[in-house]
């Protein structure tokens, strides 16, 4: 599984952004796919997780932050990184938490969670959506 490099000082709200101040549940980095718990900290969403809703990204991490700081997270828009994309390609959620990866990258036993289109090579349409499959 090859994840898209991202450089955390790339990682920024785009046009439209909706973003939503909260709790790290454990250290993440900015770029980031993130999910929600039931304790309403955000936890790395992983796509090969044993439990459902750690498969089902909900955000991106806009900054670091370790277990119980602040962090703002990016949960619909576009958001722009580092020139990480290839334009018109769907990202997905990778088998590495917190990780994003091509469809091609998507591995055995892991879950479709559809992270965004890239419009360019520097920016994504956040298109959140969690199929229950797995490849």
């Amino acid at each position: 599984m090859v994840d898209i490099s991202v450089t955390p000082a790339s990682v920024l709200p785009g046009a439209g952004a909706i973003t939503e101040d909260g709790t790290a549940g454990e250290t993440i980095t900015a770029g980031q796919a993130l999910y929600k718990a039931a304790d309403g900290f955000w936890y790395k969403a992983d796509a090969d997780s044993a439990t459902a809703l750690a498969r089902d990204a909900k955000a991106i991490s806009l900054n670091g932050a370790s277990a119980s700081q602040p962090i703002k997270v990016q949960k619909s828009g576009e958001i722009t990184f580092n020139a990480a994309f290839t334009a018109g390609v769907t990202y997905y959620l990778s088998g590495t938490a917190g990780g994003i990866c091509p469809i091609a990258d998507v591995g055995t036993g892991e879950y479709y969670d559809v992270i965004g289109i890239a419009k360019s090579t520097t920016s994504m349409k956040l298109l959140f959506g969690y199929s229950g499959v797995s490849a």
